[in-house]
């Protein structure tokens, strides 16, 4: 087991880096899971990649101001393309997102090939999976060094963006709680009080696709949208209170972060095994497995639970 400096500069920050991405995206995820439009957070963990890619051939850096607008050009991009093949070639919704996301993500896969980006620790790998494991903290040595301002300031910076992006997720459904939850539970009731649902589901997009940047570089575009998905998801099978339900999907996201993480690094130690495994795959291993208790073992929708429930309703009768 590593020792206290090990566990500041190694685990430490990744496990906050890994709670903070799930956090990020989980918060907008609980409105893509209730109006069912969950394919979308998965679209965004692939669309952004060509953004970035062209943010990073641009600027010849992967600052997170430039990755977020190079994502959301490449959002509004791909809806273009969308509307495009609907009309043009006729293709169904379902059909023409599929093209669109699968081409785009291919084609920012090959460009990120020939970008050189690697060098500025941005390659395919990483692309795809994520780089959870290399988030380093080198500042603190101590328990004690965690008083001192001066340990903060070699933060990682992909530390900072979630911190950032998580603290604005929050803000802003704090903020617009009211117009996302009546649009997205009766639109028509929306048009009357004057909530433009066109407005609010772009803004809904927006945070959906600076969520999906924040955490591409620790999680990858693969497990984004696990992370999108699996806490909102766990969180709806428990409970019919939306601010319930987004309280519970934070929870379940902090504990597929740090749990994913723990479960990666130390597990196959424990077991024998000398390697550990991929940090962001065994973060959304954590999270499905929530959720595939929650389906079976929930105290109302639960499989289980209501099976048990009919059959006592049989041998009653």
């Amino acid at each position: 087991m590593p020792g206290t400096e090990d566990f500041l500069m190694i685990d430490l920050p990744a496990i906050l880096v890994a709670v903070l991405a799930a956090l990020a995206c989980a918060l907008p995820g609980n409105f893509l899971v209730l109006r069912r439009q969950a394919l979308m957070g998965d679209a965004m963990s692939h669309v952004v990649l060509p953004g970035i890619v062209a943010a990073y051939a641009l600027t010849g850096d992967i600052a997170p101001l430039p990755m977020v607008l190079g994502a959301l050009v490449a959002a509004l991009v791909a809806v273009a393309l969308i509307g495009g093949l609907q009309r043009v070639g006729g293709l169904e919704p379902g059909a023409a997102m599929g093209v669109v996301f699968t081409a785009m993500f291919a084609a920012g896969l090959v460009w990120l090939e020939q970008s050189g980006a690697g060098n500025a620790h941005l390659d395919v790998e990483h692309a795809l999976y994520g780089n959870l494991e290399g988030t380093l903290w080198l500042g603190p040595a101590s328990w004690g060094d965690l008083l001192r301002a001066e340990s903060y300031r070699t933060l990682p910076t992909n530390l900072i963006t979630l911190a950032g992006v998580t603290l604005a997720m929050l803000l802003l459904l704090g903020l617009f709680f009211k117009e996302l939850a009546v649009t997205t539970f009766d639109p028509g009731l929306a048009t009357g009080l004057g909530i433009s649902e066109r407005r609010v589901g772009l803004g809904l997009m927006a945070m959906v696709a600076v969520a999906a940047v924040a955490a591409f570089e620790a999680v990858g575009s693969i497990i984004v949208i696990a992370m999108f998905v699996c806490p909102p998801a766990t969180a709806r099978m428990l409970t019919d209170r939306l601010a319930t339900q987004i309280w519970l999907s934070a929870l379940f996201a902090a504990l597929a972060g740090a749990g994913g993480y723990w479960l990666a690094a130390h597990l196959p130690l424990l077991l024998g095994s000398p390697n550990s495994l991929n940090a962001a795959g065994m973060v959304a291993v954590a999270a499905g497995a929530m959720q595939c208790l929650a389906m079976l073992l929930a105290p109302r929708y639960g499989v289980v639970v209501r099976a048990w429930r009919n059959g006592q309703g049989v041998t009653a009768s």
